[in-house]
């Protein structure tokens, strides 16, 4: 079973390095000004789209961080989570880690609505997504920052890929070369993971550390008890059963989620690794100062929304992010 891991972990490290390598940087061509002259409504549509679904939806701001995440990870920014299935294309959206899980489509598709009317065939999907995801984490009441833009939209997907993407049970080691492979540092892996400062999981993306942790037949010792007792009562069986991120604060963008980290309180394995590794440690520690997280947070995502951008003449942009012109 370790040794099956093991090689799906090399495999996923070797596949995220090779797109890296072969996509490269091209943020030079990106700027926070590009829609000033052809679509200036970009940024208030976008605002007012986002404030809309969080009345009726709290977790939307979450959502749609997490399908920013989703889409740069999987051939760079591009766009590519949005398209759906046809007849002859396989799209993201089925992958294991998206499927029933990724959320905010309707509110991507809303606001491409609005700009077609408004300022048609000008802003990429790729574009509405960064700056729907700096938006949602804006209106928790996180940090702001001027989203780069000039991202141009893919043909293409990759369904292996995303079925690829980091999952809940890596360890520090593996999410810090998982994201180094991205060209993302260890300080980028611990603010970004901060975005689980908000949200919900759903309870099969971490049963396993409440029962039978690693198969050991026992719980996962780094787990507060009290906490975990309190899971075991929801969580009786992975199912998909929603349990906030952070219990503490669940809707709003803070850094609680570190202090819940030194609580013993992170929900997934992947967020509790950050505070028992000596590599993640000590950051999360730092990022427990809401000042010192923020500033790393707004810098990370500007490095993450560089991930393999298509620009100029590569890509399209499509007039309905769903599917290919």
């Amino acid at each position: 079973m370790m040794e099956k891991a093991s090689r799906t972990f090399r495999f996923l490290v070797t596949l995220f390095t090779v797109t890296a390598l072969l996509l490269g940087p091209v943020h030079g061509q990106l700027s926070t000004n590009f829609y000033a002259n052809s679509c200036p409504s970009l940024f208030t549509t976008v605002r007012s789209a986002v404030s809309n679904a969080l009345n009726s939806d709290p977790r939307a701001g979450a959502k749609l961080v997490r399908m920013f995440f989703h889409d740069c990870f999987v051939q760079g920014c591009d766009g590519s989570v949005l398209l759906d299935d046809t007849s002859t294309f396989k799209g993201e959206k089925t992958a294991v880690p998206n499927a029933n899980s990724l959320g905010g489509f309707n509110i991507i598709d809303s606001i491409k609505a609005t700009l077609e009317r408004n300022c048609p065939r000008t802003v990429s999907c790729a574009d509405i997504v960064a700056t729907a995801a700096r938006d949602g984490v804006v209106l928790a009441g996180g940090p702001n920052w001027n989203v780069e833009l000039g991202r141009r939209d893919s043909t293409t997907a990759s369904l292996s890929q995303a079925n690829n993407l980091p999952g809940p049970q890596l360890t520090a080691s593996q999410l810090i070369s998982v994201f180094q492979a991205k060209g993302l540092n260890t300080n980028d892996l611990v603010a970004l993971s901060g975005a689980h400062t908000f949200g919900k999981a759903q309870c099969s993306r971490f049963q396993n550390r409440l029962f039978n942790f690693q198969n050991s037949g026992v719980p996962d010792p780094s787990m507060d008890v009290t906490f975990r007792n309190n899971l075991q009562k929801t969580c009786p069986t992975p199912s998909s059963t929603l349990v906030n991120l952070d219990q503490g604060t669940p809707v709003t963008f803070d850094s609680q989620y570190y202090k819940n980290l030194q609580s013993k309180r992170g929900l997934m394995t992947s967020d509790q690794t950050l505070a028992t590794s000596s590599q993640t440690s000590g950051l999360v520690n730092t990022f427990t100062s809401q000042s010192a997280f923020f500033n790393q947070f707004t810098t990370s995502m500007l490095k993450m929304g560089r991930i393999g951008v298509l620009t100029g003449s590569q890509g399209r942009i499509r007039t309905r992010c769903g599917a290919i012109n």
